[in-house]
C-alpha cells in the first residue's frame, strides 16, 4: 500500500467515524447533509457509463483474432463457472434472512401491474445512445462488447484505442479526483444515516451484515480458492499463504485496482512453482487479470443479495421464480459500477428506490468483504484460465468430491445457524394491530357527541319539510355509522370514534357551523333506505352498486376502492391473475352479501361456491369447510390485515375493478344530496381528502413520529 493510499483510507475512516458522530449528536437535524450525500452518489456515478463503453471497447479491441478465440472460449468457461458460484452464493444469503410475521397498510403498489420483462428492449439496443441517456446498464454492455469485437479486424485500430486510452486516462482522472471528496461523501452518508436511521432499522439491517459477511468469507476464503485447487495442481494452502498480503490489502484499502500487479506476480509465481508453466505460459496472467477486471467479479455479484434482502426488509419478496431474472440482469448490469446496477434492479422488481441508501449504508462494513472476494476471484480467474490455456487443468473426480463435501459440510451448519441465532436476534412482537388501534384523527375539528349501540339516542324532529331544514333548525348534523367499517368508522383503543368518514364528518359538520352527533344504524338500511328518523346521512365507507341505488340515495362519490381477494398468505401468489385463480378449480369463496358482488364474482369464476357475508370481520373466523379466500377491497382489507397478518391482500391482474364509495343521503334528501355533492368537490380540491386517505388508508403518520434519540436533545439538553 502507498504512503497516499494509506492516508486516504486513514481519512475515509476517520470520515465514516465523524459522520457517525455528527448523526448521533444531532439526531435528525443531520438530514440537512442528505444533498451532500445525495450528490456524492451523483458523482460516483457519474463517470461509470462512459468508463464501462469506453474500456470495453479498447479492452476487447486491443487483441488479436487468435488471441481473442483462444482467451475468449477457455477463460470465458472460467468466467462462466465463477459466476455461477458466485450467484449461487448471492442468492444463498437470503436463506438466512429470518421469517418475520408482517402487514402493511394500503399501498398503491397492489393496483400496478408489474412490467413485463422485455428481454430485447433490455439487452439489445436500438439507439445505443438513448440506452446511455436512460443508463440501461444492460444495452450499453452489449454494445460496447459487439463495438469491441469489430474493433479487433479492423485496420489501424491502434489510433482509435489510443484516443480511447486517452479518454480512459481522463475519466480515471476525474474518478482520482472523485475518490479524494470520498472521506466528505461518506461524512455526510455515514451523519444522515446514524442521524435518521431508526433502531428497529439498524436492527433489521444487521441481518444482511451477518448473512452477507458469513457467506463472503466462505466464498473467498475456501470457495473459491478450494475450487482452485480441485481443478489445478496447485494445492489450497499454496494458493492462500503466497496471496496473503494481497488480500489483506485489497481488505484494507476496498481497492481492487489498487491490488492487481500484486496478484498478478503471485499467479505467476504459483503457475511456476506448481502447475510446471513455460515462460509463455506465464505472461498469461498479464493479459487475463486487466482484461478480467472489465468484466463483473464474484464481490459485484454478491451485491445482487442486497436486491434480495431489500425485498425481505420493504416486505416486497423478490420470488424465487424471479431469480433466474435477477441473475442474467445482474449479471450484465454489474459489468458497470454496483452503483449503478443496484437502483436498476431496484427499480426492476419494484422495490422501494430509497432502500439504496442503506445499501450505501451497509457498503461501509461489507465493502471490505466484498473487495476480498473480488480478489480472490481475480486471482481465480488468473489460474484457472492460464491452466486451462496451457493444459494443465485436470477434472480429478476425487478431488472433486472431496471439494463439494467440504463445501457442504461448512454451508449447511453456517447458513442454519446463523438463521436461528438471526430469528432469535431479529425477533420483535407482531404490533402493527396496535398501531391501527391507537390511531387518532389526524386534525382536531371539534367536539362529538356519540350515540353508541344500544344507548338511548334522543328522537329527532319529524321532517317538514327538508332534511336540510330540520339540520338548520336544530343546529346539529346526526351522522350513522356501521360498527363494523375498518378504516373508515371504528372504535380505538382509547374508546374513540375515529375513521376516514369520522373525520369527514367532523370536517363537514364545522364546515356548515353546526354541532355534531354520531349514531350506529344496522347495515339493513342498504336494503331498506335510510329513514330520515334515524340520521341525516351515513358516513361508513359505503359501496355503491346498482341495486343498492334502488333503495337508497347515494351522494356524489368521494374515493374509489379496489376489488381484490384476502387470501393465507401462502396462497398470495395463486391469486394475482385471473386466469391462475379460474385454474384452480372450485372454490369456496367468501363474498359480500351483496347481488352486484356476487354476479361479479360468478361472471369472472364460473366454478364457484360462494358464501355471504355481512361484516368482513366475520370472515377471518375458523369455519368447516375452510373459504379459500374472500372478497373484500384492497384499502378496506389492508386494514383489516394488520389485525390478522397472516392473511394478505392480493389484486388479480389484469383487470382491477374500482368501486365507488359515497354518502347515503336520508329520506332521498335532494337538497341536501346537493349540499353534500358540493362539498365533496370542495374537500376534493382543497386537498383534505387527500389527506385522510394518505393518514386512514395509506397510514402515513398513523404513529406519531417521535424524534430520534440524540446527544444534543436527550444527553445533553441543548434542543427541545
Amino acid at each position: 500500500m502507498t504512503a497516499r493510499g494509506f492516508n486516504l483510507s486513514r481519512r475515509i475512516l476517520a470520515g465514516v467515524a465523524a459522520g457517525v458522530f455528527t448523526g448521533l449528536f444531532f439526531g435528525e437535524r443531520a438530514a440537512i447533509l442528505q444533498m451532500v450525500a445525495e450528490a456524492y452518489v451523483r458523482l460516483l456515478q457519474m463517470t461509470v457509463l462512459p468508463y464501462v463503453t469506453i474500456s470495453i471497447v479498447s479492452g476487447l479491441g486491443a487483441l488479436d483474432l487468435s488471441q481473442a478465440r483462444a482467451l475468449g472460449k477457455r477463460v470465458g468457461l472460467v468466467l462462466v463457472l465463477l459466476w455461477t458460484v458466485a450467484l449461487a452464493a448471492a442468492f444463498l444469503v437470503s436463506l438466512m434472512f429470518p421469517p418475520h410475521q408482517t402487514a402493511s397498510f394500503f399501498s398503491t403498489a397492489l393496483l400496478e401491474s408489474p412490467e413485463p420483462f422485455d428481454f430485447v428492449s433490455l439487452y439489445i439496443p436500438s439507439n445505443p445512445f438513448d440506452s446511455l441517456a436512460r443508463s440501461i446498464v444492460p444495452a450499453v454492455v452489449l454494445f460496447s462488447i459487439a463495438l469491441g469485437l469489430a474493433l479487433m479486424t479492423v485496420p489501424h485500430k491502434e489510433r482509435l484505442i489510443e484516443i480511447l486510452d486517452l479518454g480512459s486516462a481522463a475519466i480515471a482522472k476525474v474518478t482520482r479526483f472523485v475518490v479524494t471528496l470520498t472521506p466528505y461523501g461518506v461524512f455526510a452518508i455515514a451523519a444522515v444515516v446514524a442521524g435518521t436511521l431508526q433502531f428497529d432499522t439498524l436492527k433489521r439491517l444487521q441481518v444482511y451484515f451477518v448473512s452477507y459477511i458469513a457467506v463472503a468469507s466462505l466464498l473467498s476464503l475456501w470457495v473459491l480458492p478450494g475450487l482452485v485447487a480441485a481443478l489445478t495442481p496447485i494445492p489450497f494452502r499454496a494458493v492462500m499463504s503466497r496471496t496473503r498480503d494481497a488480500l489483506i490489502l485489497a481488505f484494507m484499502t476496498t481497492s481492487l485496482f489498487a491490488v492487481l500487479p500484486l496478484i498478478t506476480q503471485e499467479a505467476k509465481a504459483l503457475l511456476r512453482d506448481y502447475a510446471g508453466s513455460d515462460r509463455r505460459d506465464e505472461t498469461i496472467p498479464d493479459v487475463i487479470v486487466p482484461a478480467s477486471f472489465n468484466f463483473p467479479h464474484s464481490g459485484k455479484l454478491m451485491a445482487l443479495s442486497f436486491v434480495l434482502f431489500a425485498g425481505w426488509f420493504s416486505d416486497t419478496n423478490v420470488p424465487v421464480t424471479s431469480y433466474p431474472q435477477l441473475a442474467g440482469a445482474g449479471l450484465l448490469a454489474t459489468f458497470g459500477s454496483v452503483n449503478a446496477a443496484i437502483p436498476f434492479l431496484l427499480g426492476l422488481f419494484r422495490i422501494p428506490s430509497d432502500t439504496f441508501q442503506l445499501f450505501l449504508a451497509s457498503g461501509m462494513v461489507n465493502a471490505r468483504f466484498g473487495t476480498l472476494v473480488s480478489a480472490v476471484h481475480t486471482l481465480a480467474v488468473a489460474l484457472l484460465g492460464a491452466c486451462a490455456v496451457s493444459g494443465a487443468l485436470r477434472i480429478d473426480g476425487r478431488k472433486l468430491v472431496r471439494f463439494v463435501v467440504i463445501t457442504v459440510v461448512l454451508t449447511v451448519p453456517l447458513v442454519g445457524g446463523l438463521r436461528m441465532w438471526l430469528q432469535h436476534a431479529e425477533h420483535t412482537p407482531y404490533d402493527k394491530d396496535q398501531v391501527i388501534a391507537s390511531m387518532q384523527l389526524l386534525r382536531n375539528r371539534g367536539p362529538a357527541v356519540v350515540f353508541t349501540a344500544g344507548a338511548a339516542t334522543p328522537a329527532l324532529p319529524p321532517v317538514t319539510s327538508s332534511v336540510v331544514d330540520r339540520l338548520r333548525d336544530r343546529g346539529m348534523l346526526r351522522v350513522g355509522y356501521f360498527e363494523d367499517s375498518l378504516p373508515y368508522a371504528f372504535v380505538n383503543r382509547s374508546g374513540e370514534l375515529v375513521g376516514f368518514d369520522i373525520e369527514m364528518a367532523h370536517q363537514l359538520a364545522r364546515d356548515l357551523g353546526v354541532g355534531l352527533e354520531f349514531v350506529t344504524v344496522p347495515r339493513s338500511v342498504l336494503e331498506t333506505g335510510l329513514d330520515p328518523a334515524a340520521c341525516d346521512l351515513v358516513m361508513s365507507g359505503v359501496a355503491v352498486t346498482a341495486d343498492r341505488s334502488l333503495r337508497v340515495q347515494f351522494s356524489g362519490s368521494y374515493l374509489d376502492e379496489t376489488v381484490a381477494f384476502i387470501v393465507p398468505d401462502h396462497m398470495s401468489s395463486k391469486f394475482a391473475e385471473w386466469s391462475s385463480i379460474q385454474a384452480m378449480g372450485r372454490l369456496r369463496l367468501g363474498v359480500p352479501r351483496a347481488p352486484y358482488f356476487i354476479r361479479k364474482v360468478r361472471d369472472e369464476l364460473h366454478d364457484v361456491e360462494i358464501v355471504p357475508f355481512e361484516s368482513i370481520e366475520e370472515m377471518f373466523r375458523p369455519r368447516t369447510p375452510a373459504l379459500d379466500a374472500f372478497v373484500a377491497t384492497a384499502e378496506r382489507g389492508s386494514a383489516y390485515t394488520l389485525l390478522h397478518p397472516e392473511y394478505s391482500v392480493v389484486v388479480p391482474k389484469p383487470r382491477p375493478v374500482k368501486v365507488p364509495l359515497a354518502y347515503i343521503i336520508a329520506g332521498r334528501d335532494q337538497a341536501l344530496r346537493e349540499i353534500v355533492d358540493s362539498w365533496i368537490d370542495l374537500k376534493r380540491k382543497d386537498g383534505t381528502i387527500d389527506d385522510l386517505f394518505a393518514h386512514w388508508i395509506l397510514g402515513q403518520n398513523a404513529v406519531p413520529a417521535a424524534p430520534r434519540w440524540s446527544i444534543a436533545r436527550d444527553v445533553l439538553h441543548w434542543m427541545n
